[in-house]
Order: C-alpha cells, then structure tokens, then sequence
C-alpha cells in the first residue's frame, strides 16, 4: 500500500496545511468575517448576505465545519452557525508560531521588490 506524501510530514504541518487549505477560499473567508461580525450565532440562511448561491454557501460551510471552525446546531427547521472561537484561536496561535520562524535577514541575498 503507498503512504500518501503528506504522511511523510510532521502531524502538526499536516494539520497546518489542512486548515490552511480550508482558509485558501475567499467565500469561506468571507463566511468567517461575516459570522465574525455578527458576533453571535447566525440562524438561518446566510447566503442572503453573501454574493453565493445557497448550495454553494452550504458547501463552503461543510468545509469550514468539518475544519472545526464553525458549529453549527440545530434549532427547530434551521441551522444555527457560529465560530468556533477556541479553534479560531488556536489557528491564529499557529499561525503566528509558523510565521514568527522567519527570520529576514539583514542583507538579503536576493533582490526584493519592497519590505
């Protein structure tokens, strides 16, 4: 049996870049920022606030869900979303771990547009 390449990575790169994937979408930011902004819960169809079909809106929260950074629950016939504010965290702690290991150096060795 072959090992998928990405089981050749540690487990917490493997897991960076899932979550990664799951943010590399503009319609499934945009979900984040709108349920950001709400600040609470949102129940029903959001895909009135958003320039998406609601399947596609649908999809795109499946994904987000599946990722952990939304809940959704039931209540009565629709579906309440929210973030999830523990993984929204501990996404932004990674990230930020990930993006502090770069170092730029003081002479750069190859030519840059603009830092």
């Amino acid at each position: 049996m072959a090992v998928a390449k990405t089981k050749l990575f540690e487990e917490n790169l493997q897991e960076q870049a899932n979550l990664f994937k799951t943010l590399a979408h503009p319609a499934r930011l945009q979900i984040l920022q709108f349920l950001s902004e709400m600040k609470n819960c949102v129940s029903g169809d959001i895909s009135d606030d958003l320039p998406l079909s609601r399947t596609t809106v649908n999809q795109h929260l499946k994904e987000l869900k599946d990722a952990g950074l939304i809940r959704g629950h039931v209540d009565g016939v629709k579906m309440n979303y929210c973030l999830d504010y523990e993984k929204i965290l501990k996404m932004k702690e990674s990230l930020d771990k990930f993006l502090n290991e770069f170092q730029i150096p003081e002479d750069l060795c190859c030519p840059q547009s603009s830092l």
